[in-house]
């Protein structure tokens, strides 16, 4: 496995790095994708993205659900508030330099509801839309 820079883990231990921890998930090849620009994006060093499979990382957030991170993106910030879905892409966007370019959209009439719909449904298909013939298997079905 190839050193990331923004990690900090044994298999037995993951370290928090960063201000907030985004948590996507590593099968899905999208998300993967999504996680490399939200580095490129973030200048500040302030986001610590990890796949939810990276060993400890579920342990270092016990209060969520781990049906949580299958369904969603969950996003830790400072005091351990937590985002997920449309919601943590919305606070994304508020903390990324260039997230104030397209963030402002949340702030109109029904985006913010478009967007969770829009979210709930990407998640429950994101498998078909563009993973790859490994991902029609459901991961962590044998967990």
């Amino acid at each position: 496995m190839a050193e990331n820079p923004d990690i900090s883990a044994t298999p037995e231990h993951f370290q928090l790095t960063r201000s907030y921890t985004v948590i996507y998930d590593g099968h899905c090849r999208i998300c993967t994708r999504i996680s490399v620009l939200l580095k490129k994006w973030d200048r500040r060093d302030e986001i610590q993205v990890v796949p939810s499979q990276l060993p400890g990382v579920r342990a270092a957030f016990p209060s969520i659900p781990a049906a949580d991170y299958d369904e969603s993106l969950q996003m830790i910030g400072p005091g351990m508030k937590r985002w997920q879905g449309a919601t943590a892409i919305e606070e994304l966007l508020t903390i990324l330099p260039r997230g104030i370019l397209i963030g402002w959209i949340f702030g109109l009439p029904w985006v913010r509801t478009l967007a969770d719909r829009f979210y709930r449904w990407f998640a429950r298909n994101r498998y078909k839309l563009g993973c790859g013939d490994h991902c029609t298997v459901r991961p962590h079905a044998d967990s």
